[in-house]
C-alpha cells in the first residue's frame, strides 16, 4: 500500500491527478484533522496531532502490514516523525518539498504567507480554491491554525538530528530544482543523518504541488517504492 499525505493548507483531493498518473491499485489518501472534509478535533493544529492522525489511520487501515508513504511538504515531515516513532508501521518514506529545519525565524517567514486578507486581495482564485477545499473547518480558520502550528514547530521541532538518526526504513528526500522554500543543502545534510537516507533533486519542479510535473514525480515514486524492499 502507498499512502499519500498532503501538505499544510492542503487536503487529500490534491492527489487525484497523481493517483491517475501512478496508474496502480493500492494508493490511498487521508486528511489530517481540520483539513478538507475532516472537521477539527477540538484542539489546536499541531504537527504531533497529525502524526497521531497518521498512526491511527495505519492501525485502522493496515493493521498487519507496513506501508510506503509519500509526503508532500508538511506531510513529509509528519511521515518522517511517524517513521521514527513507529518503525514497524512504515516500510519507506519519500518526501517532496519538505522543510526539515524549523526555527522561530523560519516559522515567522512561513506564517507571512498565511494571511487570509492578503491572499484574498493578491490571489483571489487561490483563496476561492481554499474555501472550496476546506468546507468542514473554513479556510480562514485553517490558515490561522496552520500559522499557530508552524510557530509551535519553530519553538520545538519534531525532527532533530537525534530523531532522524532513529529512522531505520529507506528514506528519499526530494526537492524541485525550482523550489525556493527548501535548500538542497538542508536535505543533503538530513539524508546523511538517516541510516538509509538519500536525497534527489527533481528537474523543472517548483514547490506548489499543482505545478509539479506529475509524470516525473510518478516515475520517482514507482522507482523508489519498488526498490525500498531490496
Amino acid at each position: 500500500m502507498l499512502l499519500l499525505l498532503h501538505g499544510a493548507i492542503g487536503d487529500q483531493t490534491q492527489f487525484d491527478a497523481l493517483r491517475v498518473q501512478l496508474g496502480f491499485t493500492g494508493v490511498r489518501t487521508m486528511d489530517f484533522e481540520g483539513h478538507g472534509a475532516r472537521p477539527m478535533a477540538g484542539r489546536a493544529f499541531r504537527l504531533e496531532h497529525f502524526v497521531e492522525n497518521l498512526l491511527v489511520w495505519l492501525a485502522e487501515h493496515s493493521p498487519a502490514d507496513s506501508v510506503d508513504i509519500f509526503g508532500y511538504s508538511m506531510g513529509g515531515y509528519v511521515a518522517l516523525r511517524a517513521a521514527a516513532d513507529a518503525p514497524a508501521r512504515i516500510r519507506s518514506v519519500l518526501t517532496l518539498g519538505t522543510t526539515l529545519v524549523w526555527t522561530p525565524g523560519v516559522a515567522a517567514e512561513a506564517v507571512k504567507q498565511l494571511d487570509p486578507a492578503r491572499l484574498s486581495e493578491k490571489v483571489p482564485a487561490f483563496a476561492s480554491a481554499l474555501a472550496a477545499r476546506h468546507h468542514a473547518t473554513g479556510w480562514e480558520r485553517v490558515l490561522s491554525e496552520t500559522a499557530g502550528a508552524l510557530q509551535a514547530l519553530g519553538q520545538a521541532p519534531l525532527l532533530t538530528p537525534e530523531v532522524l538518526a532513529r529512522i531505520t526504513c529507506p528514506v528519499r528526500l526530494a526537492v524541485g530544482d525550482r523550489d525556493a522554500t527548501v535548500p538542497v543543502e538542508e536535505l543533503r545534510d538530513a539524508a546523511r543523518l538517516i541510516p538509509r537516507g538519500e536525497y534527489e533533486v527533481l528537474p523543472n519542479t517548483p514547490h506548489p504541488l499543482e505545478r509539479v510535473p506529475l509524470e516525473r514525480l510518478a516515475w520517482t515514486l514507482q522507482q523508489f517504492v519498488s526498490s525500498a524492499g531490496v
